[in-house]
């Protein structure tokens, strides 16, 4: 059954909602898991909670300055059009206070309190998630790789954070979530192609009838994902019992986009996504499994 979109019933609900909380609540995750293992193990405890801290306050605010840059396509959408903005719950102009004051007292937090390194990724996040991703949603199918990339430095961040320094090992965490978003973020254009082709948005999905183009992003990537995902154990991050985690998970997500390839449907798109969705908590809980064992 399709879930049917609700206007927020308090103006705290709605502020709350222009922070993106499911998307926030990911990034503290990556964030948080990028501490750990550059750090191996959290032994500041103020540190890593201040890093959240400015974390969740740049992502929030990048998430408020993303609703009122895309007011107009939300206006258009039935998935949106019930959001703070265009549902006349919050005035744009405060919407933008509101992102702009959280983006700078995060960044400022993680400059003064963590390292200059650490507030800059966050900042950078925010800048290409708003005024790189966020407008080439508009111009070209390109924009769900583009956006890919501030969708995976959170975990850069953290590590950054925990050591001071960006060593190379960061760079595979920063690649698992790369490869984990494509087929994600196709599933969900896919499912609402007929809400982004109202809005002018060009998601591959929504350029394309037949899905060939689409069905090769999604398996070419999750096939990259595999041998991504399991070389923190190739390198001595994490040992077998994450090793053979990862690769179960990651053979397991490639294998739900193959239905998509015999029929392109919206059941097909609703079962990789489901996929996605419990591919990315399942291999951080590998990690932490890891970890203890």
């Amino acid at each position: 059954m399709k879930r049917i979109p609700q206007k927020a019933e308090t103006l705290f609900g709605a502020y709350l909602e222009l922070t993106k909380p499911s998307i926030t609540f990911l990034i503290l995750v990556s964030t948080a898991l990028g501490y750990y293992l550059g750090g191996d193990g959290i032994t500041d405890y103020r540190q890593f909670l201040i890093t959240l801290i400015g974390s969740c306050l740049v992502s929030s605010g990048a998430g408020a300055l993303n609703h009122f840059a895309e007011l107009e396509s939300d206006q258009m959408m039935d998935r949106t059009k019930y959001r703070p903005l265009p549902s006349g719950m919050i005035l744009p102009g405060n919407a933008m206070a509101f992102g702009i004051a959280l983006t700078l007292i995060g960044t400022g937090l993680l400059y003064i309190f963590i390292n200059q390194l650490t507030s800059i990724l966050a900042l950078s996040t925010a800048l290409l998630y708003l005024f790189i991703y966020t407008p080439l949603k508009k111009l070209t199918w390109l924009n769900t790789s583009i956006g890919a990339i501030p969708g995976s430095i959170p975990p850069l961040g953290g590590w950054v954070a925990a050591t001071g320094k960006l060593d190379a090992e960061a760079w595979i965490l920063f690649a698992i979530l790369f490869f984990w978003q494509h087929p994600h973020f196709y599933a969900i254009a896919l499912m609402f192609r007929e809400d982004y082709k109202k809005a002018n948005l060009k998601m591959l999905p929504v350029l394309e009838l037949d899905g060939k183009r689409t069905n090769r992003q999604i398996i070419w990537h999750s096939l990259l994902l595999i041998p991504v995902s399991v070389m923190p154990s190739y390198i001595g991050i994490l040992g077998m019992t994450y090793f053979w985690g990862a690769l179960i998970l990651s053979v397991g997500y490639m294998a739900a986009g193959f239905p998509l390839i015999k029929n392109y449907s919206l059941d097909n798109a609703r079962l990789l996504l489901k996929t996605s969705v419990f591919y990315l908590p399942a291999l951080f809980g590998m990690i932490i499994i890891d970890k203890i064992l």
